[in-house]
């Protein structure tokens, strides 16, 4: 018998798929199915509740919704003040998750236990950063994390208990060894596959999650006390961001099954990985890289325009037609947390010595949204998300880009942390929501009868 080709089975066997999962668009509209869980205006279904965090983009005037500037709620603070008043604090992420756990903020007792708790819990299992992180290294710290996260499993003594207490404590460890784990995964990256030094810092005592990131990550462990204050914002802002965004929304569906905690994390921080969702930063960056290499003048606003059309019409970069790091499902007139990260990236980028790119991103930001906005025709105002100007934080903080999406996970996982604790305290029935079959019925057919067989048609 001659040998199968294996790619062409394959091929045909992806021309199968291409047929049977191809459904009509028009059916969605036809069966009232809320796609992405979203209605026809792309606001989001409403399948759960919660006390952990509002995002606010509109609001009601006799019966018609009125976009407002955005507004994102912890346990009913306003971020924008949560973040003013850290403002001399190198700890607000600490208190962030203290918050978002317990529902209150902390007093100076508090958060010093509540520090003191996270450092004792933040160093790895004897061995585990061999054993686990080095020996099998990824270029991809979303996997490390992953993999990480699923084999603390192995390393506690009751991992399927659900009490509250149990749980808590899991979510804490996480909390406090996230950091840690995509350090030393970036390290270990860094030496099989660029071939540098191996440098591992331990995790200090004393210092900020935000502090402890920079050390770990940087050679000679230095680092300005403005970088760790725009690290610890970034923290901050990326802490919690509603019940509804799909990697939260994963740890709800997961938690409701009654699995493990480092089931439902593992499940969360793959849905954070795609480019969709946490990646996006990334994509913003790749879009600037781009941008730099065709627009000569970076205050030639005609220049960046033609550029950022081009974007648009499927010309330029990944002839995607669209400009990333713009438009949010949620927010139209603005995203509360690109606002506030807009302020601090001008503040870094006067130590830095990079006005003139902050300028840039600040010109391109101005110009898409009045692009986008005729491109739709729509009077919808279009503004930057958060994803516009993290990454160029990131980069100026000369955090890799490697770590970027990991950076998301680091502080999502307090958001992650509250709603799962919310769901079992809850006690809510497990998330199944309802697809409808639209194919056809059709009758068995012995085996002796088919027609087509794909290894004789690919030999």
């Amino acid at each position: 018998m001659a040998k199968l080709d294996f790619d062409k089975i394959i091929d045909k066997y992806v021309d199968y798929c291409n047929t049977a999962g191809k459904i009509d668009l028009n059916l969605y509209e036809e069966y009232n199915v809320k796609r992405g869980l979203r209605d026809s205006n792309g606001r989001g279904v409403l399948t759960g509740l919660t006390e952990v965090s509002d995002v606010v983009a509109f609001r009601i005037e006799d019966g018609e919704r009125i976009p407002i500037p955005g507004e994102l709620y912890f346990q009913g603070y306003e971020v924008q003040d949560l973040v003013a008043g850290f403002r001399d604090s190198l700890y607000g992420f600490e208190e962030t998750t203290y918050l978002l756990l317990f529902g209150k903020l902390p007093t100076k007792e508090e958060l010093a236990s509540f520090v003191e708790l996270l450092e004792d819990l933040r160093q790895l299992p004897e061995s585990f950063n061999r054993d686990v992180i080095m020996k099998a290294p990824s270029s991809n710290m979303m996997n490390v994390l992953q993999k990480s996260v699923l084999t603390l499993y192995s390393y506690d003594s009751n991992p399927d208990d659900l009490s509250i207490k149990n749980v808590l404590i899991q979510c804490l460890g996480l909390i406090a060894r996230l950091p840690v784990m995509a350090a030393y995964g970036y390290q270990a990256y860094r030496h099989y596959y660029l071939d540098k030094s191996l440098v591992i810092h331990r995790p200090k005592k004393g210092i900020s999650t935000a502090e402890n990131i920079l050390r770990l990550l940087r050679t000679d462990g230095k680092y300005t006390e403005l970088e760790a204050k725009v690290l610890d914002v970034c923290l901050v802002i990326h802490a919690e961001h509603g019940g509804g965004n799909n990697s939260t929304f994963t740890t709800h569906v997961l938690s409701s099954t009654g699995t493990d905690t480092y089931s439902a994390v593992a499940a969360s921080l793959g849905s954070l990985k795609g480019p969709r969702h946490g990646g996006a930063n990334l994509k913003v960056q790749q879009m600037f890289d781009d941008l730099k290499q065709h627009v000569k003048d970076w205050e030639n606003e005609d220049e960046i325009r033609e550029y950022l059309q081009d974007l648009l019409d499927k010309k330029g970069f990944d002839k995607s037609g669209l400009i990333y790091g713009m438009g949010h499902a949620v927010y139209s007139e603005s995203d509360p947390r690109a606002v506030i990260l807009k302020r601090y990236a001008k503040e870094l980028s006067e130590e830095k010595g990079l006005q003139a790119e902050f300028n840039l991103y600040a010109r391109v930001e101005t110009i898409a949204a009045e692009l986008i906005g005729k491109q739709r025709k729509t009077f919808k105002t279009v503004s930057a998300n958060v994803d516009f100007y993290s990454g160029f934080v990131y980069t100026m903080l000369k955090l890799p880009i490697e770590i970027f999406t990991p950076m998301f996970a680091i502080s999502r996982i307090s958001g992650w942390s509250a709603h799962r604790i919310e769901e079992l305290v809850n006690n809510g029935k497990i998330i199944r929501p309802a697809y409808k079959f639209v194919g056809k019925r059709r009758e068995y057919i012995n085996i002796e009868e088919r027609t087509g067989d794909i290894c004789e048609e690919v030999r």
